[in-house]
């Protein structure tokens, strides 16, 4: 198949403002995101992309029960808090988004993580502008789970909008996240959901 012209055409900025309206009249089928003033629709995910989420939402339970790994939470990123993403995790200590509306601050918010989707747009999305949303959001630690290439991999020491920080490890190793999260993955489970 051969790219239309459109397929490259550079995409128009959208405010803030418009963006929540448009992902207010969005079905509840459809994710929406804004990072870096550009309209992104998050794929919907698939069995292993929930199960992978459901492992380590069941480790930061047993090793961190004073946090919660919330799933879908609409966040403000980027610098100034112009972007809004919705990460597959956001790490954050318990009860910290009650009371918040659809678009919380990223303030407080330990980790975010997002799992790979065999989608034409994931390398770009999750490998290049999430973590530049993130990091310039302040948020300490970002982890990758990589289904692409069967790693982990971790984030962290936001600063100026990039992580200083960051490492590859691959499904089966043991892998520590670094402070303020603190905790240790057994990653040999993801060996599974390998392809």
């Amino acid at each position: 198949m051969t790219p239309s012209p459109a397929d490259h055409a550079p995409r128009a900025e959208l405010s803030v403002e418009e963006f929540e309206q448009l992902a207010r009249s969005a079905p509840e089928t459809v994710t929406l995101e804004l990072i870096n003033g550009k309209l992104e629709v998050k794929p919907v995910p698939d069995g292993d992309h929930g199960t992978i989420f459901m492992w380590l939402l069941r480790q930061c339970m047993q090793h961190r029960p004073d946090l919660d790994l919330h799933p879908e939470q609409g966040l403000m990123v980027e610098a100034y808090r112009q972007g809004r993403a919705r990460p597959d995790g956001a790490l954050a200590p318990r009860r910290h988004f009650a009371g918040q509306g659809e678009w919380a601050p990223a303030d407080g918010v330990l980790m975010t993580v997002e799992v790979t989707s065999y989608d034409h747009d994931t390398d770009h999305r999750d490998r290049t502008e999430k973590p530049h949303g993130y990091a310039s959001a302040g948020i300490p630690v970002y982890l990758l789970i990589d289904r692409d290439s069967g790693t982990l991999v971790v984030h962290s020491e936001p600063d100026r909008g990039r992580y200083r920080q960051q490492h590859s490890y691959d499904y089966g190793d043991r892998v520590t996240l670094p402070h303020p999260v603190s905790i240790t993955l057994d990653t040999e489970e993801l060996k599974d959901y390998a392809r």
